[in-house]
């Protein structure tokens, strides 16, 4: 069933009061609008910005186009509810989110240090939002008005649905819907949802009433009536789909009630207690091509429970796998988890946008500016994205470590090329001091604008985590033309001098045009092109879900070949992670090693940081790999856990600081790798009586006549300088 279209529903009757130069954040605002009221509050953890790379602006600005009025308050203070209360009291509801990051990962680095500044406040201030914001925040709103409901949502609500690891506590919490008292969440980009939401709310409906829309997320005392529960681990099937739906005429995803006594069910082992060699599927023994006798949109996944999961890793593990393959909007069913004495009722994700729609929604009339209150104060995360243009959303790459995913989709949702065009018109025209410079064409992949499947009907029914792992799927539609035609209308444009692409780069489905390469080699690049290969091992790669090192190798010969014909000097700026979960110490060295033969010398490392949901925390959290069936024997991988040997992969990656020597020397000796510590060019680390003389790091390890790491190298994101020492020249003076 199409999803209703997402303007079209009817308008709220104080559109009369028309579009509000910024969403209003104080009652002198309201009065200047003539609002007695706001019918909407959205209570957000980043400064107001007007600009549709915000989230508070996106669902405000598409609110206030339902004929809602909407106000904002950003950033409270959360000490009590004297803030929630300064717009007066929401006609319809609170709507709370985090901001654009999750408070916890804007807080804390990955080794849980606190972060001295936030990207998202006035002249990066930090300590202007409370850890688990969503939780406070919503907490201090039914305090403030306890009958007006709350809406939770926004990326830290969204990975946070069910129970989920929570890496500063150590230890798996509860959904953040029962933890915040809110009444609703909304995961995704949430549009559709919101809009539904908001209407029936209008409508007089009670919220408690809605419990089956897509993409929400709502507390249930029991399953309702009617309903027919799956036990996830007789869905976890370990074969191919296809070739079982080929011999029995149904999917074996799909349940089949069977007939069997209880007696029969108590004697039956559990999937997770088989051996790991006995596969169990559970095939009805009747006639080929039965179907089921069921209602499969009244059908619901049963996870283990909060409790459960809790204590048991492999549990833990097992419900990250299938809540993953229940994550197509086109055939995902329903997930319950029990919390206690309730129900957690994750309903299907929304239907993504269809491409008018994301026209829609950027075609609002964002003012592309924070607010006026703010001042002349400098908001970092609006200097990196205000001359930026998004121009899809979702990532069918899925890369375990990563959860954007899990927030909007795999489906690739791409505006128009006018919208996009339009857009960039708006930035010369609106933007003070444009300089003609765009920083980015691109979205959370820069190269998946309008790639998707060749096939709807195959679509509806894939399963699969990744259309590129372990290899493209030949399903996948993988020509760049219209990105490459996008391109050359946006530098046509009057106005616009210079167009970067600073969004990551998926250059295993580059490499598969190399048309599209040739254009983003010769005009959008600038100097250097940031990739990411992640690492070099297989084993690791395979744990991410991330091609080999040959497609890179095959990329990079195709990015110096357009770079020489366009008579460029440019280089590839490779970033990797430590400490990945299944990452052995032996894996980080062979990284280092190649590191140094490549000449590459990394100055900014990134650390795995657990992120609430995604696949490679489920990895870190249970020791086990979900990409795979599990059992209780399923094999363990190794999880480099304790800080010292997070470390120890991190100082892998600056192989050239010295003052990394001593710990990589005695890693070394401990993996009886003595021969790499020395000053050869195939050596890791020098030797202790070298390193001595050392007083900079890289200076020891320099090659004779060549310069110690500088600005060159700290430009080009390591790149070794290969350049030709200046000659020393004879200053003459002339004689009088």
């Amino acid at each position: 069933m199409p999803a209703k279209e997402l303007f079209s529903y009817p308008k709220y009757w104080a559109e009369c009061y028309g579009t509000a130069p910024y969403l209003p954040m104080t009652r002198a605002e309201m009065d200047e609008l003539g609002w007695d009221s706001c019918d909407i509050i959205i209570v957000t953890g980043d400064a107001y910005v007007d600009h549709p790379s915000f989230g508070m602006a996106v669902i405000g600005r598409f609110l206030e186009s339902q004929g809602f009025r909407v106000g904002i308050i950003a950033q409270p203070d959360w000490n009590n509810t004297e803030d929630f209360m300064r717009l007066g009291k929401p006609n319809l509801f609170y709507g709370v989110t985090g901001g654009n990051m999750d408070s916890m990962i804007n807080r804390y680095t990955a080794d849980l240090k606190v972060r001295n500044d936030d990207a998202y406040t006035p002249d990066a201030e930090p300590g202007k939002r409370p850890d688990r914001s969503v939780i406070v925040y919503s907490q201090r709103c039914k305090e403030a008005y306890n009958d007006v409901p709350v809406v939770i949502g926004g990326i830290e609500a969204s990975l946070r649905r069910i129970a989920q690891y929570d890496y500063w506590s150590n230890e798996v919490r509860r959904s953040v819907l029962i933890d915040s008292t809110a009444d609703i969440l909304l995961y995704g980009n949430a549009e559709r949802a919101m809009a539904d939401v908001a209407n029936k709310l209008a409508a007089g409906i009670d919220i408690k009433a809605m419990d089956n829309i897509r993409g929400t997320v709502v507390v249930k005392p029991v399953t309702p009536e009617g309903w027919t529960e799956i036990d996830s681990t007789r869905i976890d099937w370990p074969r191919d789909m296809g070739s079982l739906e080929e011999a029995y005429g149904t999917s074996p995803y799909e349940y089949i009630q069977e007939e069997e006594c209880a007696s029969s069910k108590e004697q039956e082992p559990s999937a997770f207690n088989k051996e790991p060699d006995v596969q169990p599927i559970r095939i009805v023994p009747l006639p080929l091509h039965r179907k089921a006798d069921f209602d499969a949109s009244k059908s619901c996944i049963r996870l283990p429970s909060f409790e459960k999961v809790r204590k048991d890793p492999a549990l833990y593990a097992h419900a990250s796998r299938v809540l993953h393959q229940e994550s197509n909007p086109h055939n995902a069913r329903v997930l319950i988890q029990k919390h206690g004495n309730r129900e957690i009722w994750v309903n299907p994700p929304p239907i993504p946008l269809e491409t008018p729609e994301m026209d829609g929604v950027f075609a609002l009339p964002y003012q592309r500016r924070p607010h006026p209150s703010y001042g002349e104060a400098k908001i970092p995360a609006y200097d990196m994205i205000k001359t930026s243009v998004n121009i899809m959303r979702g990532c069918f790459g899925g890369c375990t470590f990563c959860s954007i995913t899990e927030h909007e989709g795999r489906v690739i949702q791409s505006r128009s090329q006018e919208s996009v065009l339009q857009e960039l018109e708006d930035i010369r025209d609106k933007v003070p001091g444009f300089t003609g410079q765009i920083s980015d064409l691109g979205g959370p992949t820069a190269n998946m604008y309008h790639l998707n499947c060749k096939s709807a009907e195959i679509q509806a029914s894939c399963r699969r985590l990744s259309c590129v792992f372990p290899g493209i799927c030949k399903n996948l539609e993988t020509s760049h033309k219209q990105t490459t035609e996008l391109y050359r209308k946006a530098r046509a444009i009057p106005g616009i001098k210079k167009i970067a692409i600073a969004s990551g780069l998926r250059y295993d489905l580059a490499v598969e045009d190399p048309e599209y390469v040739r254009e983003l080699v010769t005009h959008h690049v600038g100097g250097y092109l940031k990739i990411a290969p992640e690492h070099t091992e297989k084993g690791t790669l395979d744990l991410m879900m991330k091609p080999g090192m040959g497609t890179y190798d095959a990329f990079k010969k195709m990015f110096d070949k357009f770079s020489k014909e366009a008579g460029k000097k440019q280089y590839l700026i490779p970033y990797f992670i430590a400490a990945h979960p299944g990452c052995e110490d032996e894996d980080m060295m062979n990284l280092s090693l190649w590191l140094k033969r490549h000449k590459f010398r990394v100055d900014q490392v990134q650390t795995f940081y657990p992120s609430p949901m995604s696949l490679a925390t489920a990895m870190y959290y249970s020791g086990r790999n979900p990409l795979k069936k599990l059992n209780y024997k399923s094999d363990k991988l190794y999880i480099p856990k304790e800080m010292e040997q997070r470390r120890l992969h991190k100082a892998f990656l600056r192989y050239h600081d010295s003052r990394h020597w001593d710990v990589l020397r005695n890693a070394l000796r401990k993996m009886n790798r003595s021969e790499l510590i020395g000053d050869g060019p195939n050596q890791l680390v020098p030797a202790e009586e070298k390193s001595k003389d050392s007083r900079r790091p890289h200076m020891s390890i320099a090659k004779k006549g060549q310069k110690p790491a500088g600005k060159f190298q700290k430009a080009r994101g390591g790149q070794w300088d290969n350049r030709q020492p200046k000659k020393k020249t004879v200053q003459r003076t002339k004689r009088r």
